[in-house]
């Protein structure tokens, strides 16, 4: 069986010589939430910790669906090593996903012809306060969604379109609905209650590294897409900066723009998003998600979202670790992300929403049970997929038919 502190000294992405992202497990079937429901449907998502900020993930799609494998670093800036997307792109390319995702399928059900889609999609966050001080504090600000559509369709059809589409995106509420997510933690193989934030009340699950005593492989003959997730060898210009982190009270504010495009690559929902941190150098990375009912080369959108939150938390989790010098190694999770929906796409009661989402901590170290529980809180306070779950933003949406404003 592996020890943590081999897994924590030895693995990398790149070390494994698989591909960033690839199907782990096939499913009986698509999740029923890319239906036209109603439905609810769970996505567990399980992360571990490898070297550096580098973190590798399986995102299984609901009760039917398959798991899909997907791993995360973060960017020079921050002492990453720049060979995966940063957790932030993952969400922004969830959004994008599920949103298209939920345009073509009321597009289909109101005849609505669709000759071409494009979106361009910015997330902003900040925090405020210091990571060496431990009182930072992440905040989100609201989307900036532009749709270009090419469609002989009414200007006031496509319009409604768009609208119903946002309100039918259970992607989209993670924004809109404010939800106050649950947590559990486990210090050195035993569960302790939390005190500090909302308690979960799910049974023990199990931790992530007795779950795969090997590491996951791709399956053999999967009809998967090649390059699910890569680095498009584009960059921003200018020189890389190491970031900031609230050394002093002069930080009050610290900004991070996301900043992703969207393309078709299959009218029927088939998409690849290029997304990218709003900084001097930074790489863009593309992820495909494959939004279609009778589809499964790729993941989903809300697969996106899942690993984006939990991506998120356990880099906050490593940040603190190092900036407060906790002698913690080890973390993982298993996250509980329920998507529903409800009403009809047809007469415009289409809803998507989300519910709290549940996230299972695993921790070892030497430290007391109160700092490994004060690890979970101050990481789940600056995490800005833990602030968007928690807030209600509202998107500021622009679009476009046939190339003029509507």
């Amino acid at each position: 069986m592996r020890t943590l502190e081999k897994v924590e000294q030895l693995e990398t992405i790149e070390g494994s010589g698989f591909p960033i992202a690839f199907k782990y497990k096939q499913g009986v079937g698509r999740p029923e939430i890319l239906g036209n429901g109603p439905v609810r449907d769970v996505y567990v998502t399980e992360v571990r910790t490898l070297a550096g900020y580098q973190k590798e993930g399986v995102v299984h799609e609901g009760i039917n669906g398959s798991a899909w494998r997907m791993t995360t670093d973060e960017g020079l800036h921050i002492g990453g090593r720049d060979v995966a997307p940063f957790p932030l792109g993952f969400f922004n390319a969830g959004l994008q996903g599920d949103l298209i995702g939920r345009i073509l399928k009321i597009a289909a059900v109101r005849d609505i012809k669709i000759d071409d889609l494009k979106l361009d999609l910015k997330n902003g966050y900040y925090v405020v306060g210091s990571f060496v001080r431990g009182d930072a504090k992440g905040y989100v600000e609201p989307s900036r969604i532009h749709v270009e559509i090419l469609s002989s369709a009414p200007a006031a059809a496509v319009s409604a379109l768009i609208q119903d589409a946002i309100k039918a995106s259970p992607a989209m509420a993670t924004m809109g609905t404010p939800v106050e997510s649950t947590f559990a933690i486990y210090v050195n193989g035993r569960r302790r209650m939390v005190t500090s934030l909302p308690n979960s009340n799910t049974p023990d699950v199990p931790d992530p590294y007795k779950t795969y005593r090997a590491v996951p492989s791709p399956l053999d003959c999967s009809d998967e897409l090649e390059d699910i997730i890569w680095k498009t060898g584009q960059a921003n210009e200018g020189e890389i900066q190491p970031a900031i982190n609230g050394t002093d009270d002069k930080v009050k504010r610290i900004v991070r723009t996301i900043a992703g495009n969207s393309i078709l690559l299959d009218p029927d929902g088939v998409i690849e998003i290029d997304t990218v941190l709003g900084l001097p150098g930074m790489s863009h990375f593309a992820l495909k998600t494959d939004e279609r009912l009778d589809g499964d080369c790729a993941p989903s959108g809300l697969a996106m979202i899942a690993a984006g939150i939990a991506f998120c938390y356990l880099t906050q989790i490593e940040r603190y670790t190092i900036h407060q010098k906790f002698n913690i190694r080890g973390a993982r999770l298993v996250q509980y992300s329920p998507f529903t929906l409800s009403g009809d796409p047809a007469d415009g009661s289409w809803t998507g929403d989300i519910e709290p989402v549940d996230t299972h901590l695993f921790l070892s170290g030497d430290e007391d049970g109160t700092t490994h529980e004060k690890l979970m809180k101050i990481a789940a306070t600056v995490c800005y997929l833990h602030a968007t779950l928690a807030d209600s933003v509202e998107s500021d949406v622009r679009i476009s038919l046939n190339g003029r404003d509507v």
